[in-house]
């Protein structure tokens, strides 16, 4: 029997993510919405090497602030259903800006994969992106793919087994947000960790961060957690 294992999809608008969908899936997806919202989910699946991989493509977003309903969906999947792995499409061609919700993945602890899209309209540009150091400083698997043309697929897919096999480690990322908000960081996970629903739920690190930022959603998650 195949065994099963789940990736999302996240990736910027106009970065190629429901190109890199469609090769992933062909013709075994279906369209519906989230529950209790209008936003669009779309889901599909392959065979690869004996595995059953379910793809979910996730909302496109610019980040995980939560000020917007595919903000808040994409980000409430991979918390509460952690799937296997994450692949972030990156348009190689505008990489300073895509990177930033590459970041926000690996503070919250997602088993990343960064697709490298775009990698012809990158080289067109004269851009050289050194693949293997990206994926040192980032501490997560990178594969260059054009995806337009279906290349890089079949590596991705195999990136996609290691990571959920944990055959690859994904270390992570941890900012450095100066030594008084560190502080305050270190003080909140200590309370996090105290409290087991919480520590096996979230990044005990990401969820302080966010009680400092206000988060809205986050704040009324912790508290409907502490009241049960």
């Amino acid at each position: 029997m195949a065994k099963r294992i789940t990736v999302a999809l996240a990736g910027n608008p106009n970065s190629g993510k429901t190109t890199v969908f469609n090769n992933l899936t062909g013709s075994h997806q279906h369209v519906g919405n989230w529950p209790g919202v209008t936003v669009e989910k779309k889901e599909g699946s392959c065979s690869y090497q004996g595995y059953n991989v379910r793809v979910v493509d996730l909302p496109g977003v610019y980040s995980l602030t939560a000020y917007s309903p595919d903000e808040v969906v994409a980000r409430n999947f991979i918390v509460d259903e952690k799937p296997d792995a994450v692949v972030d499409i990156v348009d190689a061609s505008n990489l300073e800006r895509n990177l930033y919700l590459a970041v926000q993945l690996l503070e919250m602890g997602a088993r990343l994969i960064v697709a490298l899209n775009m990698m012809d309209e990158a080289d067109s540009r004269k851009y050289r992106i050194d693949a293997e150091e990206l994926s040192r400083l980032l501490g997560a698997p990178v594969v260059p793919m054009v995806a337009n043309h279906n290349q890089g697929t079949e590596e991705l897919l195999k990136k996609i087994i290691k990571v959920a096999e944990k055959e690859i480690p994904v270390k992570g990322l941890v900012i450095n947000y100066g030594r008084e908000v560190e502080e305050e960081i270190g003080s909140l996970e200590k309370l996090i960790s105290q409290d087991g629903e919480l520590s096996q739920k979230y990044s005990s690190r990401w969820l302080a961060v966010k009680l400092l930022e206000s988060d809205e959603d986050i704040t009324k998650k912790f508290k409907e957690v502490k009241a049960g």
